[in-house]
């Protein structure tokens, strides 16, 4: 068409076909080859190395989590891209909106991995993710500021029930004592006071919940109030007769509290919830929930590249269709769904297709996210590709899950091919 001779044609593809030949085609034929061979490359070892495939312990959690992969990560980010999409068209805010949800896309795996390893840390003080689930779990179910307090030295409370229940009843006129170890000063409630020594009252009866230490000889009394210790400020008391409570209290910041008469003959307890370990959030890295946690960092950052496409898409859509819809007395849901939706149906599958074979070799964040100790649960193929060829040592192996892993993406690859030629063919 354009007079060049074939000789100057093939001279200019030259460098382009070298590179793809050294870069692309003799790796996956030297991987093919090198599937057949054992550990050492030197004996003929078969399919041996592709029957491992299917009986390797490691390999099939691999797989089984590769399948949970292709099925969620792109359906996940391709509904939120489509959501994103739609909404931010009606709003003046939509490009700031769409900006900062395709950010993430600038960010490399290794930085992504790293930020949501620490944004899923066990310690609600580190991770984000569990300070907010902690903190509204906290809203509604408050924790207890003494987990480990505990009866120290000839203490006259014994255990009960995961609390603690005074060896002896209580009497009115009298004023009890509550004393106990176990919580360090910098964990004490923000509001605790010195503690005092609560004076007898007639009818009721008295006493005082306090951190009881001792320093050595001579440095603090045992079993009394020093001015130096303070009350557990917010500690239950209850009263307990035949097995029933008859009378509750609450301590004071200098931890005294007051029964009323009908505490007399009552055995005083702390209740099991005084000492309830406070709660911890969930393990998002445990066995359980660690391929979900690290699917969601998949989707924060591709959700972007999913909106943006069907934006794109969206932008063809003819408006007149809309609108007639809207005149006919379709609502916006019906609109979507019958007719924003089947229209965008071919930029949907191609988006969709794209993620799939992205998500079939993804690596980084797997090997990133996951601590070593759930590493096995959310191993998937391409990490154990790493793992077979350079931890343990078995290259043949390592190269039959690579062609495995080929043969996977060749048939997404063709119909993701054919669908963009189509497209273009209209």
């Amino acid at each position: 068409m354009t007079g060049t001779r074939k000789a100057v044609a093939a001279l200019f593809l030259l460098p382009a076909l070298v590179l793809l030949g050294a870069l692309v085609v003799y790796p996956i034929g030297y991987s093919i080859v090198r599937s057949f061979y054992d550990s050492s490359g030197d004996h003929f070892a078969g399919f041996d190395n592709y029957q491992a495939l299917f009986t390797d312990d490691g390999i099939r959690t691999a797989l089984k989590n590769n399948v949970i992969w292709v099925v969620f990560a792109p359906t996940v980010a391709t509904a939120l891209g489509l959501v994103f999409a739609v909404l931010t068209e009606r709003v003046r805010w939509g490009t700031a909106f769409k900006l900062v949800v395709f950010m993430p896309m600038a960010i490399s795996m290794l930085a992504a991995g790293i930020i949501f390893r620490l944004v899923y840390d066990q310690d609600p003080d580190k991770g984000v993710a569990n300070a907010v689930w902690v903190g509204v779990h906290d809203t509604f179910a408050q924790s207890s500021a003494f987990p480990k307090a505990h009866p120290g030295r000839n203490s006259p409370l014994a255990p009960d029930h995961g609390g603690f229940l005074t060896t002896a009843p209580v009497h009115a006129g009298q004023w009890v004592a509550l004393p106990l170890v176990g919580v360090a000063p910098d964990q004490m409630p923000d509001g605790a006071q010195r503690a005092v020594q609560a004076k007898p009252e007639p009818g009721k009866i008295t006493g005082t919940a306090w951190q009881d230490f001792t320093r050595g000889k001579g440095v603090g009394r045992l079993g009394a109030v020093d001015p130096a210790e303070l009350g557990y400020d917010g500690m239950r008391v209850e009263a307990v007769k035949d097995g029933e409570v008859v009378a509750r209290a609450k301590a004071a910041a200098d931890g005294t509290f007051t029964l009323p008469a009908e505490a007399d003959g009552a055995r005083l307890r702390l209740p099991a919830a005084n000492f309830k370990a406070p709660y911890n959030g969930v393990d998002w890295l445990g066995p359980s929930l660690v391929t979900p946690a690290i699917i969601g960092a998949y989707v924060w950052m591709w959700a972007g590249f999913a909106m943006v496409l069907i934006s794109a898409g969206l932008a063809g859509v003819p408006r007149e269709l809309l609108e007639a819809a809207r005149v006919d007395g379709a609502n916006e849901w019906q609109v979507f769904r019958r007719i924003t939706v089947p229209l965008l149906a071919p930029v949907l599958a191609v988006v969709a297709v794209t993620l799939m074979i992205n998500v079939l070799k993804i690596f980084d964040l797997v090997f990133i996210i996951a601590p070593g100790s759930s590493q096995d649960d959310a191993n998937v193929l391409a990490l154990e590709l790493y793992r077979k060829g350079f931890s343990e040592g078995r290259p043949g192996v390592a190269s039959a899950i690579a062609v495995f892993l080929l043969l996977l993406v060749i048939p997404v690859m063709l119909f993701n091919t054919r669908r963009l030629r189509r497209e273009v063919r209209r």
